[in-house]
């Protein structure tokens, strides 16, 4: 830090602050994160490296699913549960980014009213902006806030679809995949890439008439798993039916859970997964800050706005034109 006094009592206040649990200055600290200016970015891995040393302790959960499944359903209902149990939870949900506004768009908290208004409970849409990168790198400095504000359950919760499940199955601990029963093939609505990440899947809505398809799809589901696990010999996911809307069934996905998450604490694998994690983050990271660099030269932008014209025009290939940018910032050719 510098050395004005005044800016160093401030940041530590705001480091306290946080560590007693107080939600505003949580709620300006993930503002802070999520700024791209490069004064709040400086700010932000000083506050996150003076906090690291009380982050850690929760279970990381990212829960996805296709749209409609009821995933804010789930996580309103199970918030409300592990509340009951002494637990304090924080939601942080990626949203979809409004084109016009550059907000989140889903408003999440009027989409789980009830935990919303718990002081134990802490929920932030994050928009997802325009690159996949950002998500990443502005949700997991996230979870370490939360994490630090005492915060012992951080529920991840995915728009379930693009790429977003991919990037939260590699920032959480344990991965829950949110599946509906329906007509015909119950796993066309889910994709295979994000099957193989699954640690749990929970077949909602299994109520009213809806009881019977649900246990044929959680059948479904694992045959499925069964074929595909013949690659993954160390790979086990669960499948479950439940209701959120009724509250069947969500102390088995919380019991699966823990059991997931115990599992991989005493077989060692939760540190060096979370070690992996933390590596890729900062190559995510460092990535990010090069092709910004890149992108703010004048320069380059010149030479990539003709460049795209030869491609766009059929007059140059992708790769060559990649190879010249590469050249341009003294990148050497592979040998």
């Amino acid at each position: 830090m510098s050395g004005n006094t005044k800016t160093d009592d401030d940041f530590q206040d705001t480091v306290e602050a946080i560590r007693a649990g107080d939600r505003v200055a949580l709620g300006r600290a993930i503002t802070l994160v999520e700024s791209t200016k490069p004064e709040d970015q400086l700010r932000t891995q000083e506050l996150l490296e003076a906090l690291l040393p009380h982050t850690g302790q929760s279970i990381r959960i990212g829960i996805s699913g296709v749209p409609g499944a009821g995933k804010s359903t789930l996580i309103d209902q199970l918030g409300m549960n592990l509340i009951a149990e002494g637990h304090k939870v924080a939601v942080l949900a990626v949203d979809p980014t409004s084109s016009r506004t550059g907000g989140s768009i889903l408003g999440d908290k009027t989409r789980m009213g009830r935990l919303s208004g718990e002081t134990s409970a802490f929920i932030r849409p994050s928009p997802a902006g325009t690159s996949l990168g950002g998500v990443t790198k502005t949700t997991r400095e996230t979870i370490a806030l939360a994490e630090a504000a005492g915060f012992d359950i951080v529920l991840v919760e995915t728009v379930g679809v693009g790429q977003s499940e991919t990037a939260v199955s590699g920032m959480v601990d344990v991965f829950v995949v949110v599946a509906i029963p329906g007509a015909g093939d119950e796993l066309q609505g889910i994709k295979r890439g994000l099957l193989e990440l699954a640690d749990i899947i929970a077949v909602n809505k299994a109520d009213s008439d809806n009881v019977e398809r649900a246990n044929r799809a959680a059948t479904e589901y694992k045959t499925a798993l069964h074929i595909l696990a013949a690659g993954h010999p160390n790979w086990s996911p669960s499948v479950l039916t439940m209701s959120a809307r009724d509250n069947l069934g969500l102390d088995t996905l919380w019991e699966k859970i823990t059991e997931r998450q115990n599992t991989l604490l005493e077989s060692g694998a939760l540190m060096e997964r979370r070690a992996d994690q933390a590596t890729s983050w900062m190559r995510e990271i460092f990535e990010q800050r090069l092709l910004a660099a890149f992108k703010g030269s004048r320069r380059a932008a010149r030479h990539v706005e003709a460049l795209e014209d030869k491609v766009r025009a059929g007059e140059m290939t992708a790769g060559a034109a990649a190879e010249e940018l590469g050249r341009l910032v003294g990148l050497k050719e592979p040998k």
